[in-house]
């Protein structure tokens, strides 16, 4: 397993120092079971979630009810399967789960480090094609503060992939994730945009709320990929030309690029930890993250993960534990 192999790695690793509110330190997970239901926006067909409370260190984790075995698909970035216009999880006897990104970015905001999220069908309902929904009810539900740590993924040194135009770098920071995203659309509506984040710090309102897109010249292209088929402007912002098509406009000035803010989070989740790095994305989305996180996580030396302790000392996951990590990474 890789993260047998990383462990290892860092065994000599010293202590290192990060900032962690006492909040922040220990995992979390639900008390009680949350259930949504609603349209895949690919798919188009009626999918029901329910979120269920899980041990610590499970993480998250996928369960398609319809299928009777082979049913669990964790959510980790080697899993992904398909990154075009959403991410799909997919286990090795096949059993997928699509669109995945707006839930794990909300369990990322959100706080929650373990769940089982049980799904009646292939794809996570689009809601209103943002985390709002989601992310309304979860706040007013308590959590539960389990006691494991939480686990962190600390970068030490850059790592950069380009692609063309595209290109996503992370280079260390000490606090946080924080993400500096651009967009350079010919398009006048949406246009130059960029943004930056700091996670920790921020108030993270409009990332929250801000849908997904997409040019009203491309919808016919992606529905001869058989594609959208739940798309609507209940849960997407459609541009054409020179306006938006959504009677309610924009909900915040950012949106396109907030947007693609909050798929990087919930993307960047499937790491199997949260990152602790200042990431700048130019022209990125979930192929080009996918590709950078595989990258990422096979350059040992560029990164070392790491628990807090209430004193605010970061320890090596090695140094601590790394036998029962191991099993459960």
């Amino acid at each position: 397993m890789f993260f047998l192999e990383t462990l290892v790695v860092l065994a000599d690793i010293p202590q290192l120092y990060i900032t962690a509110s006492m909040n922040k330190i220990y995992q979390k997970t639900l008390t009680k079971p949350i259930t949504f239901e609603g349209i895949g926006l690919h798919s188009g067909k009626i999918s029901k979630i329910k979120l269920l409370p899980a041990d610590e260190n499970q993480g998250i984790v996928f369960k398609r009810t319809d299928l009777k075995q082979n049913n669990l698909i964790k959510a980790n970035f080697e899993n992904v399967s398909s990154a075009k216009l959403c991410t799909t999880l997919q286990n090795k006897f096949n059993a997928k789960v699509s669109t995945v990104e707006h839930l794990m970015a909300t369990l990322y905001i959100a706080d929650i480090d373990n769940v089982t999220i049980e799904i009646d069908n292939e794809e996570v309902p689009i809601m209103d094609g943002s985390a709002k929904n989601f992310f309304d009810i979860l706040k007013e539900t308590n959590l539960s503060t389990q006691s494991a740590r939480r686990k962190y993924l600390k970068i030490l040194d850059k790592v950069e992939l380009i692609d063309g135009v595209r290109k996503i770098t992370i280079e260390p920071n000490d606090e946080t994730l924080e993400v500096d995203f651009r967009l350079n659309y010919e398009n006048k509506v949406i246009g130059k945009q960029n943004n930056c984040i700091n996670f920790h710090n921020d108030d993270l309102k409009e990332v929250i709320e801000s849908r997904t897109f997409c040019l009203y010249e491309d919808i016919e292209k992606i529905k001869e990929l058989g594609l959208a088929k739940g798309g609507s402007l209940d849960n997407a912002v459609v541009v054409d030309k020179d306006k938006v098509l959504n009677s309610e406009g924009l909900r915040n000035n950012n949106e396109f690029v907030n947007h693609k803010i909050l798929d990087l989070a919930g993307d960047f989740l499937l790491s199997g930890y949260r990152i602790l790095g200042k990431v700048r994305c130019d022209q990125g989305g979930h192929e080009l993250t996918n590709i950078f996180l595989r990258k990422l996580m096979k350059n040992n030396s560029s990164f070392t993960a790491v628990e807090t302790v209430e004193d605010n000392v970061s320890k090596s996951i090695a140094q601590i534990s790394s036998l029962k990590i191991a099993a459960n990474a």
